[in-house]
């Protein structure tokens, strides 16, 4: 029996989907699946959620089992094949809030920060260590298990597992599957869905949309320049600021405007109050969604639980495929991030890059990429500085790699004095309490 673990299992919605889409599997659908969550009550709704997916889709085949304590955790991975991480360390409160209000008093404005920026590198501070115990676990009783890493921010924890662990790791982000789908709706090009060919590389919520064709070889990015530059002219949307990287730099690329509007130091800028309504940035949008999603969440589980007949139609994350890829030895093809060592010629061999990959049984294997345009590798670098000295500053517990990490963040760089960032970094971290105590330990002046 295939045996899945689920680690941060109280993502509900998620875990619907990854493990929903398990049991339409022929391959997978009789598995032993064991969620894990420290919150016992939405471990709880989660358990009901997935064992009556199971029984209405699934006759029941799939063996449920829930662990709510991190005594009992490693029996939850004990003898797994594979392990699916989609955990948030520290929640909305205190730790989402935290990296908001904090940067905010300071004249920092953020949108997302999940995956860059100072809520990435705090993420990152606080996620890392709690890895790094699944690791452990994962080394002792599951060690040819294949850990498939959904948690943001994802270069930076997918990087460090690879780096400073011997699990086998993959960073998957449904972004890249939807990537070109998204443009081509957007432009009223949706005729050209069909049958297209693409080429997506680079990094996490960086990857770039480097070649796009018809089924019959043609090119679209003559028309998807025009039609974007139109767009941007001629009306508000909520894709403004991936269609400026075109204009500007000629490509797409993979995750959201809101996300990207923070990656570079070119659109929330405070002496620039303008580009915030010119490029429709939803600034705190993050936090704006949690309350949100907490606000609906009730309402949402009682919908979803009143009706006796939960299904499930299989979704586009990867998970589950690639755990039939690797049973079935049948080759497929994702977009994963994985180290680099060579993948993308102009990008360092450390880095977390996002790539095409095949899988088959033999494992996930990269493919080559060879160079990006140095347009795209020098934005992919602004954002790899800041992955790698994060990595660096868990691995060493040296606070100075923090600052650093930060000082060398695109946006926070072009709105704060060096000094500034030092004491904005000094007062998340003393109000992260025990979530970054350790980073006070063994501080290198």
């Amino acid at each position: 029996m295939i045996k899945i673990t689920f680690l941060g299992a109280g993502s509900t919605i998620f875990a619907k989907n990854v493990l929903g889409d398990c049991m339409c599997s022929d391959v997978l659908r009789d598995s032993e699946i064991c969620l894990y969550d420290i919150d016992q009550d939405r471990l709880e709704e989660s358990y009901n959620l997935i064992s009556a997916i199971n029984n209405n889709i699934n006759s029941g085949k799939a063996v449920i089992k829930k662990y709510h304590n991190i005594e009992n955790r490693k029996e939850a991975l004990r003898d797994a094949d594979f392990v699916v991480n989609a955990i948030q360390v520290g929640g909305y409160e205190p730790c989402t809030v935290t990296d908001f209000e904090i940067p905010k008093k300071f004249g920092l404005r953020q949108t997302i920060g999940d995956t860059l920026g100072i809520g990435g590198i705090m993420r990152a501070l606080r996620t890392i260590p709690i890895m790094k115990e699944f690791a452990d676990d994962i080394e002792e009783v599951c060690p040819e298990a294949w850990l498939l890493n959904y948690t943001n921010p994802m270069g930076i924890l997918t990087g460090y597992m690879l780096r400073h662990t011997k699990v086998k790791t993959v960073g998957l982000c449904h972004s890249v599957q939807t990537c070109s789908e998204d443009l081509l709706k957007g432009l009223d090009m949706a005729d050209k869905l069909e049958g297209r060919k693409e080429l997506i590389a680079g990094i996490n919520h960086m990857g770039w949309l480097l070649e796009i064709r018809d089924q019959k070889g043609n090119d679209l990015y003559p028309e998807i320049r025009k039609r974007a530059a139109k767009k941007n002219a001629n009306e508000k949307h909520d894709d403004m600021v991936r269609y400026d990287y075109i204009d500007k730099f000629g490509f797409y690329c993979t995750e959201s405007s809101e996300h990207n509007a923070e990656y570079n130091p070119y659109y929330i800028k405070s002496n620039y109050p303008h580009l915030i309504h010119d490029f429709n940035i939803p600034l705190d949008e993050y936090p704006r969604r949690c309350v949100k999603q907490i606000e609906e969440w009730t309402i949402q589980k009682e919908k979803i639980m009143a009706d006796g007949n939960i299904g499930h139609k299989r979704s586009q994350e990867y998970a589950s495929r690639i755990m039939e890829a690797i049973i079935k030895n049948e080759p497929y093809e994702i977009g994963g991030n994985v180290i680099n060592n060579g993948l993308i010629s102009n990008l360092p061999d450390n880095a977390c890059v996002e790539v095409p990959c095949l899988v088959n049984g033999t494992g996930i294997h990269p493919c080559y990429v060879g160079s990006l345009p140095t347009q795209l590798a020098a934005l992919n670098m602004s954002n790899v500085n800041v992955q790698l000295l994060t990595i660096e500053a868990v691995a060493t517990m040296d606070k100075q790699k923090i600052y650093q990490a930060a000082m060398l963040d695109p946006h926070t760089s072009a709105e704060l004095s060096l000094d500034d960032i030092i004491k904005m970094c000094d007062e998340m971290i003393e109000a992260h309490g025990d979530y970054m105590a350790m980073y006070n330990l063994n501080y290198r002046s």
